[in-house]
């Protein structure tokens, strides 16, 4: 196992962890978690839309209502396309992408839908 294969804990978001028999540990947090579970939650991680569309690196989404931005005096508007999103490692929850105006979005998928 490479240091690419150990995933960061999922509790603390650290990566510091190291493997110790069949569990992960994070000396950081003290959290400790089955190999196998870590495993199987990276192959069954899938990002959909609110419509329940598989969203893969690279697809285009639109945003389904009005969205105030952090950090911008620029709303996201409804029906705002955004191109070539990425997908957020370990996150099912979010992407990221870049609309014509506001650049390094972070968008939560529930609020898209694919394009």
């Amino acid at each position: 196992m490479t240091t690419h294969d150990i995933p960061a804990c999922p509790v603390c978001g650290m990566e510091n962890t190291y493997p110790d028999n069949d569990h992960f540990i994070c000396p950081d947090c003290a959290h400790e978690w089955p190999q196998v579970a870590a495993q199987a939650e990276e192959a069954d991680m899938v990002v959909r839309d609110v419509n329940g569309n598989v969203l893969n690196s690279g697809d285009s989404v639109v945003v389904i209502k009005d969205l105030k931005v952090k950090g911008s005096s620029i709303p996201l508007k409804q029906g705002t396309v955004i191109r070539g999103i990425r997908l957020v490692d370990g996150d099912a929850e979010h992407i990221e992408g870049n609309s014509d105006k506001i650049k390094g979005l972070v968008l939560k998928v529930c609020f898209l839908k694919k394009a």
